[in-house]
């Protein structure tokens, strides 16, 4: 029987994602393949390089990520991913998807012609980072023909890339439609409002999970909150603990 996992946007947020990875790991679920967007197919890509759940909380808490957003300020105001490349590949040298141990599928978003971008194969920096662009805050990605935004635009919840290669599917979504905190900055409400205009999609992507794993206490945590990964990490990992024990018999 082979597995995917499904891991969806959500800023900061995404960083739930690892705690979720560390809860199936321990349970000895593994993804045969991983279909990701957004800081979804950040975590993604680590995980698939082979690297353990809490070497990449390691990872994310011991590296600064501000001040290279900082340096990519461009003449619009917006922020430029592109110089975060040098973080990714310092982590997975390789830069290739072929070089991963797990099959990958990261999507993104063609700000042009309104379609998902879905890759797989040769460069891996790029995609990725590309897929994190959330717009008015960074500016798009021009890559391989593309201008590329963040895929949480179009799908969130990437589940259709493998559908067909996996018999059981995990689906981690870290974008709660109900929040406990108030929206305080201007890039928050306008993603805010991507995810909301995504809703019933994302819902309908989730309905088609084996096991659906959506913490509600992510509510509290903005997609801004990286210094709370410890946080992030803990409810992502206790929600999918508890999930994992209540439905032993849906397992793999």
């Amino acid at each position: 029987m082979k597995t995917a996992l499904i891991l969806s946007g959500g800023g900061a947020r995404g960083i739930a994602h690892v705690g979720v990875a560390q809860a199936l790991w321990e349970r000895g679920i593994r993804p045969d393949v991983i279909s990701a967007t957004s800081s979804g197919a950040f975590v993604g890509a680590l995980l698939a390089h082979g690297y353990d759940p809490s070497e990449i909380l390691k990872i994310i808490r011991d590296t600064s990520f501000y001040p290279y957003l900082r340096f990519g300020i461009g003449a619009n105001g917006l922020l430029h991913m592109r110089k975060m490349e040098d973080i990714f590949r310092k982590f997975i040298p390789e830069n290739t998807f072929e070089s991963l141990k797990t099959p990958l599928v990261v999507t993104a978003t063609d700000i042009v012609s309104g379609e998902e971008v879905r890759f797989r194969s040769r460069e891996l920096a790029l995609p990725v980072l590309a897929s994190c662009c959330i717009p008015g805050l960074f500016s798009p990605m021009h890559y391989n023909g593309y201008d590329l935004v963040d895929g949480g635009v179009l799908n969130n919840l990437p589940v259709e890339p493998v559908l067909d290669e996996a018999d059981y599917i995990v689906g981690s979504h870290c974008n709660p439609f109900n929040l406990d905190k108030p929206l305080k900055r201007t890039t928050e409400i306008v993603y805010r409002s991507l995810i909301l205009a995504m809703h019933t999609k994302t819902r309908a992507r989730l309905a088609k999970c084996n096991l659906q794993i959506e913490p509600p206490a992510l509510s509290r945590f903005s997609i801004f909150d990286f210094r709370k990964a410890d946080q992030l990490f803990e409810v992502g990992y206790r929600f999918t603990k508890t999930l994992l024990n209540e439905s032993q018999m849906l397992l793999p």
